[in-house]
């Protein structure tokens, strides 16, 4: 199996992208596009656990639309061949002392990368290491 592949890389990295842009900016329909539309996705949010594309749809319908923005601090993607990857985030939110993480499982599905778990949550900021 190939890591990192340049090609898978390049295309779950523009996924991720679009899922940040349309996080960020309550594309609500974009979002729904990029889940697997399935009852078997998952997403474990800060204050949720959503079972089913249904669910995870139904919770962002009725999401407020405010205090969405967020800087990404850092961004780990991996591929595993030309079909399945994971990538994480760290962010940040103005007025947040925590530190925001995100992960998602991404599967090639029907030509189209399509998020299939994804889970958020928060933290204290991390102690320098030593």
């Amino acid at each position: 199996m190939h890591i990192n592949e340049p090609g898978p890389y390049a295309e779950v990295e523009r996924a991720s992208s679009a899922y940040e842009l349309a996080l960020t900016t309550n594309d609500v329909a974009q979002l729904d596009a990029l889940f697997w539309d399935s009852p078997h996705t998952l997403r474990f949010g800060a204050t949720e656990n959503l079972a089913g594309y249904d669910e995870i749809r139904a919770f962002r319908l009725q999401r407020p639309s405010k205090g969405l923005m967020r800087t990404v601090t850092g961004r780990w993607i991996t591929t595993f061949g030309d079909g399945f990857a994971v990538a994480n985030i760290t962010f940040a939110r103005d007025g947040e002392p925590r530190v925001g993480r995100q992960s998602q499982t991404w599967v090639k599905i029907g030509g189209d990368w399509k998020v299939v778990a994804a889970h958020v949550s928060w933290m204290d900021e991390p102690k320098p290491q030593r």
